[in-house]
C-alpha cells in the first residue's frame, strides 16, 4: 500500500493537488486523521469557551466603570465655564450615570429593590449592607438613590480602590470616602446618608454561598452611628453572590491578603440572575447600647430584611 508521498510522487489521477498536501501535512505531524484532531479541537473549545467567558464577563463591569470616568471627563470639560455659576455643577453627571447604570440593572438581573421608601428624603442615616464578590447591587442601590431620592448617599471604601488608575474624580464625583471615624461622623452630622460594608474586602473575597458575614470584631461602623445619632438601615441583596463569585476557597489567596493585603482573588460570574435587594427598618439611635452590642443587633437583623 503505498503511502501518501509515493502517491504524490506518483502524480496519481485520483489523488488531487490540495488532497496530496493535506496527507504530506498529516504524515509530517504525525497524525493519521486530521479530522479526528478538528473534532478534539472543536471539543476542546466547546469545554473552555464557559470558563473563559465567566472570567471575562466581571471585566464588563470594570470596562462600564471605566467608562463611566471618561463620560464625567467629558462632562466636566463641557461644564468648565458653568462649574463657577453652579452650586453643583456635577448633579447632572449623576444623574446620567445612575440612568445607565439603572438600566443595566434592569436588563441583565431584572434588578428589584424594596423598601427605598426607607430611606430619608432628607436627614441623615448609616446604611450597612453586605459585600458580594463584586458590589454591583450597590452600585443599583447608589443609582436608585439618586433617581428616586434626589441624593447622593456617601459611600466608604478601601484604600486600594483610591490607588486605581483614573478613580479619582470618579470617587469624587460619588462622594466616596476612605473611612476614617471622624470623617465618617461628620458627613452623617452634615446631613448625608452614608453607606458601609463592615465586611468591606475581605468578606467580598473570601465568603461565599452559604452569605457568611467576615466581620471579625469590626464595630467601628457602630462607633459612628451612635457618635453622630444617626439610625443603621440594615440592606442585603437576594443572589449577588449566585451573580458573581470568587475563588477565595483558595488557601493562597486568603494567606496573601492576611499577609500583604494583595486582593488578587480571581472573580468570575456575571451571570443574568435576579437580584433583589431588601432595606430593612432603621435601627434607632439608643445611647444606652454599646457598639459592640449595636453591631451584634445589626448583624443579626442583615439577613432578616
Amino acid at each position: 500500500m503505498p503511502s501518501g508521498n509515493d502517491s504524490c510522487m506518483r502524480g496519481q489521477e485520483s489523488v488531487g493537488y490540495f488532497s496530496c498536501l493535506i496527507g504530506l501535512w498529516e504524515e509530517w505531524i504525525g497524525l493519521g486523521n486530521l479530522e479526528d484532531y478538528l473534532n478534539y479541537l472543536d471539543y476542546l473549545v466547546w469545554v473552555f469557551t464557559p470558563l473563559v467567558i465567566v472570567f471575562i464577563l466581571p471585566l464588563f463591569i470594570l470596562l462600564f466603570l471605566y467608562l463611566s470616568i471618561l463620560f464625567l471627563h467629558v462632562y466636566k470639560r463641557k461644564n468648565e465655564l458653568k462649574e463657577a455659576y453652579s452650586n453643583n455643577p456635577w448633579d447632572g453627571a449623576r444623574k446620567t450615570l445612575a440612568t445607565l447604570w439603572d438600566g443595566h440593572a434592569t436588563i441583565w438581573h431584572g434588578y428589584e429593590i424594596h423598601g427605598l421608601e426607607k430611606i430619608p428624603d432628607k436627614g441623615p442615616a448609616l446604611i450597612v449592607y453586605y459585600h458580594g464578590a463584586i458590589p454591583i447591587d450597590y452600585y443599583y442601590f447608589l443609582a436608585n438613590v439618586i433617581i428616586h431620592k434626589g441624593r447622593t448617599c456617601h459611600s466608604v471604601a478601601d484604600h486600594f480602590l483610591f490607588k486605581l488608575p483614573g478613580f479619582k474624580l470618579l470617587l469624587e464625583v460619588f462622594s466616596v470616602m476612605h473611612g476614617p471615624q471622624k470623617e465618617c461622623v461628620n458627613a452623617l452630622k452634615n446631613g448625608h446618608l452614608l453607606g458601609i460594608s463592615p465586611g468591606g474586602v475581605r468578606e467580598a473575597l473570601f465568603s461565599d454561598e452559604s452569605y457568611v458575614l467576615l466581620w471579625g470584631n469590626r464595630k467601628g461602623f457602630a462607633q459612628v452611628a451612635i457618635d453622630a445619632k444617626v439610625p443603621i438601615i440594615p440592606m442585603f441583596t437576594q443572589n449577588v453572590r449566585e451573580g458573581f463569585r470568587s475563588l477565595g476557597s483558595i488557601r493562597l489567596y486568603r494567606w496573601l491578603y492576611e499577609k500583604f493585603r494583595l486582593p488578587i482573588v480571581p472573580i468570575y460570574g456575571g451571570f443574568p440572575v435576579k437580584f433583589r435587594t431588601y432595606l430593612g427598618d432603621p435601627i434607632p439611635y439608643d445611647p444606652n447600647l454599646t457598639a459592640a452590642e449595636l453591631a451584634d443587633k445589626v448583624s443579626m437583623q442583615l439577613f432578616v430584611v
